[in-house]
C-alpha cells in the first residue's frame, strides 16, 4: 500500500497490546485498485469524479481552472462581457481602461485561460448556453405541497453570472407569496426569506458548487420553508460550527469566485453566511439551518410563525395554556384568540384572518383538540368551536 506505520508493543498492568500508528498522508492510498483517503476520523473511498477532484486539489488546481478544448473566443458572448465590464467598473474593482479591452485580453487578465485554451470557468461565466458544453450547469426550482407532492417546476439556464437575478425573479413571481402591508399609501411586500439572505445563499451555491458532478442546483419551495441544495463539500476538517462562525474565504471554484468578486456580486472575506444570518436577525426570522452530507450541502430557510399570523393579543391563549398546563405554539394561540372572537369561524375564515394556510389551521386545530383545549359542537356548517377554559 506504500505506507509506513509504527508498530509498538506496549504493556498495561500484566497485559501486552500492540499499538499501530498510521501518520496522515497527503495523497490517496491505493489498495487492490481502490483509492482511499482519510478525512478526520473517517476513511473515504475515492473513485471517478471524486478521485479526479482529489488529485486536482492536491496539485493546487481546481476543476473551474481546467482547459476546455473546443470552447473558443467565438463562443464568448459579447453582451455578457460588456455586462461584466460595466459591473466591475461601476464597483471600482477594475480600471475604466478595461472597457476598451478585447475579449481575448480580458480573458487573459481574468486568468480564464490555461495552456492556450479557455477554461471551464470562462465557459460557465461568459457563454449564453453553458449546457452545450456541460450538463447540470443550471438551477432547478420546484414547488412542493409535501415531500412527495411536486406541483410545478422550472429550470433556469444561461450564464451563471445571470442566474441569480433570474432565479430570484422566478421565485418572487411564481413560487413565494409575499405578505402585503401598507405604510401610508405605499404598498410593502415582504417574503419569508429576505432578498439579501436569498441572494447570498444563491451566490454561495453558484460559487461553491461541484460542477463536475453534472447535477443542477436544486431549490425546493414549500408554503413556509425553502431549501437550496447543491453538490459540494466543506473544506477539509470543517464542521457546521466552522461554517456558521467567522472564517476565511475558501471558494471551491477560485476562478469563478474571482470574477463574481470583480463584478461586485460577492466579497472575498468569507462573509456570505454572516450576511445571511444578519439579514435574518434584522428581519426577525429564524436563522438558516445547514445539512451537510458527504456529497451535498443544503440550506433551509423557515418562515417565522409571527410572519404568518396577524398581530394580536395573546391573553386568551396564554390563559388557556396555563390553566391546562399545556404549552401552545404562537399559531395555536392566535387561532384561540380568533375563535374567542367568533366561535363559528370556519377553517377558510381562520386561514384568511390569520394569514396562514388551511392545512396549517387544520393541523393546529387537531393539536388543540388532542390537548383537550378545543372541541367541536354541532355539525360542520351550523356548529361552533368551544374553548375549554
Amino acid at each position: 500500500m506504500s505506507i509506513i506505520v509504527d508498530v509498538n508493543l506496549l504493556t498495561e498492568g500484566e497485559k501486552e497490546y500492540i499499538e499501530i500508528v498510521v501518520p496522515p498522508y497527503p495523497v490517496a492510498i491505493s489498495c487492490k485498485g481502490v483509492y482511499y483517503y482519510r478525512s478526520g476520523s473517517t476513511m473515504q473511498t475515492l473513485s471517478g469524479p471524486e478521485l479526479e477532484r482529489f488529485i486536482l486539489r492536491k496539485r493546487g488546481a481546481s476543476w473551474d481552472s481546467m482547459p476546455l478544448p473546443g470552447f473558443t473566443v467565438n463562443d464568448i458572448d459579447d453582451e455578457l462581457v460588456q455586462k461584466f465590464k460595466s459591473l466591475a467598473v461601476k464597483k471600482g474593482r477594475v480600471d475604466r481602461s478595461v472597457l476598451d479591452e478585447s475579449k481575448e485580453s480580458l480573458m487573459e487578465k481574468l486568468r480564464l485561460t490555461n495552456a492556450g485554451y479557455y477554461t471551464n470557468a470562462a465557459m460557465l461565466l461568459f457563454s449564453k448556453n453553458p449546457d452545450k458544453w456541460h450538463l447540470g450547469a443550471y438551477t432547478k426550482i420546484g414547488f412542493f405541497e409535501s415531500d412527495a407532492d411536486l406541483r410545478y417546476q422550472d429550470e433556469i439556464h444561461g450564464s451563471i453570472l445571470e442566474q441569480v437575478a433570474k432565479v430570484m425573479e422566478v421565485l418572487h413571481l411564481k413560487y413565494m407569496k409575499a405578505k402585503i402591508s401598507y405604510e401610508g399609501i405605499q404598498r410593502i411586500e415582504r417574503y419569508f426569506v429576505t432578498d439579501e439572505a436569498l441572494r447570498e445563499a444563491l451566490l454561495n451555491a453558484l460559487c461553491h458548487k461541484q460542477y463536475e458532478s453534472c447535477i443542477p442546483i436544486q431549490i425546493s419551495v414549500y408554503e413556509d420553508c425553502l431549501y437550496i441544495a447543491n453538490c459540494g463539500k466543506l473544506p477539509e476538517n470543517w464542521t457546521v460550527d466552522n461554517l456558521m462562525s467567522k472564517h476565511a474565504s475558501r471558494p471551491y471554484n477560485p476562478s469563478i469566485a474571482n470574477v463574481f468578486y470583480l463584478a461586485g456580486l460577492i466579497e472575498s472575506w468569507g462573509r456570505g453566511i454572516e450576511k445571511i444570518c444578519q439579514s435574518c436577525i434584522e428581519d426577525r426570522s429564524p436563522l438558516p439551518e445547514y445539512t451537510i452530507n458527504s456529497g451535498d450541502i443544503m440550506i433551509k430557510f423557515t418562515a417565522w410563525e409571527d410572519r404568518l399570523i396577524r398581530s394580536t393579543t395573546q391573553k386568551v391563549g396564554e390563559k388557556v395554556g396555563k390553566k391546562v398546563g399545556k404549552k401552545l405554539s404562537k399559531t395555536e394561540t392566535v387561532i384561540l384568540n380568533l375563535l374567542h372572537e367568533d366561535p363559528a369561524y370556519s377553517y377558510v375564515t381562520l386561514a384568511q384572518k390569520a394569514g396562514i394556510s388551511e392545512k396549517t389551521v387544520f393541523i393546529r386545530i387537531k393539536s388543540l383538540k388532542e390537548k383537550g383545549i378545543l372541541e367541536r359542537v354541532g355539525s360542520g356548517r351550523k356548529g361552533y368551536w368551544k374553548i375549554n377554559e
